[in-house]
C-alpha cells in the first residue's frame, strides 16, 4: 500500500476502528446487495394538480393494489381487495364512514400486517425500523416479524392485536399502519419537472413532497420560471403572475404562498377600468373567475403589459440571447398596429396600450415602476414561496443519472443532421452533456447571488429558443395576445422532437452522457403524449419514454387520460395509466386508479438486486475499501482502537 492509500484508510479506521467493526460492515453490505433492487417511481408535468397528484401518491400509482395481490392472491374476492385498498389510501376517511366490530378490526388489521410485511421484503430491518411510527413502533415490529401460524407465537401474536382493540387504539393503530406501507411501498420517487402553474395547488404539491422521504427533480421549465421570481427576477415574477391569473390560481397566490395581488388590482382597475380587455379574458374559468372574469381580465392586461416591457428590457440587456425578433411591443406602437413576422404583416387586435411610450416603449411608467418593485418585495418575503424553491434547488437538477436512466424534461437542442446545437454563454460554448452542465451550474450560482444579469438566466430557460427546458423557438404570448392568425401563432419545436423517435438519436444522447445504450433509457417530460390520438409515449427505439401524459385537467382532453407514472422496480419498467375522475369521492367510489392500466415496456430476464443498481456499485467499492482495511489491520500498518464506537458506512436498503 501506498502512502495515500494508508492515509485514506486511517480516515476510513475512524468509523471502523477495529477488525471486528470493519468485518461486520462487510457482512451487512454484502448481504444488502443481495436484496431484491427497491422501487422508483418517475413522475412528471404535475402542473399543481393537487387532487389528481394526492390520489396517485396514496395509491402509489397501484403499486398498492399489487402488494394486496401478492399478499392475498385468490383467498380474497375483487371487492374485498378494493375494499381493502380503500382503507390504505384513505383510512381516516373510511374509518369514519362506518362503525366497526371487534373482528372486523381483527380481521382487518391481520391483513394489513400481512400486506405490510409484503412492503418490508425488500428492506433490511435498520431501514424498516427507521420508518416506523414512533408511538406504535414496539407493536408493528413485533407483529410483521412474527409469524402467526408458529405455535409458539400464535397466542403472542393474537394478545398484541386484541389489545390494541381493547385500549380503543384501533383506529390511530390501522391509520399509522396504512401511512407505512404507503411509505415502503415507494422508496424513491423523481419528479421530471414541472410542478408549477396550470392547476390550483402547486404549493400542496411542494408540501406533500417535502414530506415524503426519497424525493429528487430534474426541473421543467415551469419551475424554472417560479426558481427565478423567489429570487426576485422581474420579468420571471410577471411571467408567473400572468400565468397564475390566466388560470385563476388566484388562492395559490394569495393564500399558498402570501402572495400581495392587491396593489396589481388597484393599479389594473385605475389604468383599464373603461377598457373591456376582451382578449384578456382568461382562457380557464374556475368558479371565483367566473364571477369576476371582466375584473381578471383586466389585471391579465396590466400583468401583460408590464411583462412585455420587463422583457424588452432583459433582451436589450442581453444582446447575447439573439432574442431582437421578440421585441414587439415596440413595433406594435410606433406601426400603431400592426407587427410584423416571418416577412408577413398582422394588424393586431388591441392598440390600447395607454403606459407604453412609443418614443420608450419598454420603460415602465413610474406606477408601473412602484408596483413592480412592490411585488418584486412581496415574491422575496413569501417565506413558504422561498422554503419551497431551496428544496427544489437542492433537491433538483438540469438532468439526472440514476440506475441506467436519464432524466431530463425538455430536450437536448439538436440541430435537423442530429447533431448537437452548440449555444454560447459569456466566452463559452457549450454543447450536449456540457450543456446542461452549465445551465445547472449558472442557476445554483443565482440562487445565492441574486444580481439580475445572474437571474436573467433563469428567464432564458423559461423561454429562450435554445433552452433545453423550453426546445421551442419561442413562446408565442405576444401572438396569442395580439393577433388572431392561427398562423401567427405557431411555436415551431426543436428538431430534437422529430428525432427523437430514432435510436440512433437515442444512443447519441445515452452515449454523451455516459449511459449504457443497450440497458439505459432516456426519460423525458414535457411534451403531452396524445394516447387518444394512437401516439405511443415509447420512442428511440424503445430507448425513450415520455412520460408526460396530461396530469393537468386543462390536458385531458387532448390525451385522453390523466397521467403517467413510470415503475422501475426488480422486474423491470412498466408505465401506469392514469384515469381521468371528477374528485377523490368519485375515484374511491368507483374504484379507480385501485386497478390502473399497466403497459410493460421492458421486463428484466432476472430480478434486479441492489448489486445491480448505482448504490449496488458504490457499497461494492466500499467494500473493497474495507477489505483494504482489514488487510491493513492485520498486517499493523494501522492500529485498532477498539474502545472507540464505530460508526456505518451510511448505506441502508
Amino acid at each position: 500500500m501506498n502512502e495515500s492509500e494508508i492515509k485514506y484508510l486511517e480516515l476510513l479506521s475512524k468509523s471502523f476502528p477495529s477488525i471486528p467493526a470493519t468485518a461486520a460492515e462487510i457482512v451487512r453490505l454484502q448481504a444488502i446487495l443481495e436484496l431484491p433492487k427497491t422501487t422508483e417511481h418517475f413522475m412528471s408535468d404535475i402542473h399543481g394538480e393537487y387532487t389528481y397528484f394526492s390520489h396517485i401518491l396514496k395509491n402509489a400509482s397501484g403499486a398498492i393494489h399489487d402488494k394486496i395481490n401478492d399478499s392475498f392472491g385468490d383467498l380474497l374476492g375483487e371487492e374485498e381487495k378494493n375494499s381493502l385498498a380503500r382503507l390504505l389510501y384513505y383510512p381516516e376517511r373510511e374509518l369514519a364512514a362506518a362503525a366497526h366490530s371487534d373482528s372486523w378490526y381483527r380481521v382487518t388489521i391481520h391483513r394489513l400486517v400481512a400486506v405490510c410485511r409484503q412492503a418490508t421484503d425488500k428492506y433490511t430491518r435498520v431501514k424498516v425500523r427507521a420508518r416506523l411510527p414512533k408511538e406504535y413502533a414496539y407493536i408493528i415490529e413485533e407483529l410483521i416479524d412474527s409469524d402467526e401460524h408458529d405455535p409458539n407465537k400464535r397466542r403472542y401474536f393474537e394478545s398484541i392485536i386484541n389489545s390494541v382493540i381493547e385500549t380503543g387504539i384501533a383506529d390511530r393503530f390501522i391509520v399509522a399502519l396504512a401511512n407505512l406501507i404507503s411509505r415502503l411501498t415507494v422508496n424513491q420517487l423523481h419528479i421530471v419537472g414541472d410542478v408549477f402553474d396550470r392547476g390550483p395547488a402547486a404549493q400542496m404539491v411542494m408540501d406533500d413532497l417535502m414530506d415524503m422521504h426519497g424525493v429528487d427533480f430534474v426541473w421543467g421549465n415551469h419551475d424554472i420560471l417560479w426558481m427565478g421570481a423567489a429570487m426576485g427576477n422581474p420579468a420571471c415574477i410577471a411571467n408567473a403572475l400572468r400565468n397564475s391569473l390566466k388560470y385563476g390560481n388566484f388562492d395559490m397566490l394569495e393564500d399558498g404562498y402570501g402572495l400581495n395581488v392587491r396593489p396589481l388590482a388597484l393599479f389594473a382597475m385605475e389604468q383599464y377600468g373603461d377598457d373591456p380587455c376582451t382578449n384578456f379574458l382568461p382562457t380557464h374559468v374556475t368558479d371565483c373567475v367566473a364571477e369576476n372574469s371582466d375584473v381578471t381580465a383586466k389585471l391579465l392586461k396590466a400583468i401583460t403589459v408590464i411583462q412585455f416591457k420587463l422583457e424588452g428590457q432583459l433582451i436589450l440587456r442581453h444582446p447575447e440571447y439573439k432574442m431582437d425578433g421578440r421585441l414587439l411591443l415596440g413595433e406594435l406602437v410606433r406601426s400603431e398596429g400592426t407587427v410584423t413576422l416571418g416577412g408577413k404583416i398582422y394588424r393586431t387586435n388591441d392598440i390600447s396600450l395607454p403606459t407604453v411610450d412609443p418614443a420608450d416603449p419598454y420603460r415602465l411608467s413610474e406606477r408601473e415602476q412602484q408596483l413592480v418593485d412592490q411585488l418584486v418585495l412581496s415574491f422575496l418575503r413569501s417565506e413558504k414561496l422561498q422554503t419551497h424553491i431551496r428544496y427544489l434547488l437542492e433537491k433538483g437538477a438540469m438532468y439526472r443519472v440514476c440506475n441506467g436512466n436519464l432524466l431530463y424534461h425538455g430536450c437536448i437542442p439538436m440541430e435537423p443532421d442530429g447533431s448537437f446545437t452548440r449555444v454560447t454563454m459569456g466566452d463559452k460554448t457549450y454543447f450536449g452533456k456540457s450543456l446542461m452542465d452549465a445551465c445547472d451550474r449558472l442557476c445554483r450560482t443565482a440562487m445565492y447571488d441574486r444580481r439580475m444579469e445572474n437571474t436573467d438566466l433563469l428567464w432564458y430557460l423559461w423561454c429562450g429558443p435554445y433552452s433545453p427546458l423550453n426546445g421551442k423557438d419561442k413562446i408565442a404570448t405576444f401572438e396569442r395576445t395580439f393577433l388572431d392568425d392561427p398562423e401567427a401563432r405557431t411555436e415551431r419545436k426543436n428538431p430534437y422532437y422529430d428525432l427523437w423517435n430514432s435510436g440512433e438519436t437515442a444512443r447519441t444522447i445515452l452515449t454523451e452522457f455516459g449511459v449504457d445504450f443497450e440497458r439505459g433509457h432516456i426519460i423525458n417530460g414535457h411534451v403531452p403524449v396524445r394516447e387518444k390520438n394512437g401516439e405511443s409515449p415509447i420512442k428511440g427505439g424503445g430507448r425513450l419514454v415520455v412520460i408526460d401524459g396530461g396530469f393537468c385537467r386543462a390536458y385531458h382532453e387532448k390525451t385522453g387520460i390523466a397521467g403517467y407514472t413510470l415503475v422501475y422496480n426488480s422486474w423491470g419498467l412498466s408505465l401506469r395509466v392514469h384515469e381521468p375522475f371528477e374528485s377523490t369521492e368519485d375515484a374511491v367510489r368507483n374504484n379507480r386508479d385501485i386497478t390502473s392500466r399497466v403497459d410493460v415496456i421492458e421486463p428484466t430476464a432476472h430480478r434486479m438486486l441492489i448489486e445491480d443498481t448505482d448504490r449496488g456499485k458504490e457499497m461494492m467499492a466500499t467494500i473493497e475499501d474495507l477489505k483494504m482495511l482489514l488487510d491493513a489491520y492485520r498486517m499493523g500498518l494501522i492500529k485498532q482502537n477498539e474502545l472507540e464506537e464505530t460508526g456505518l458506512a451510511g448505506y441502508s436498503v
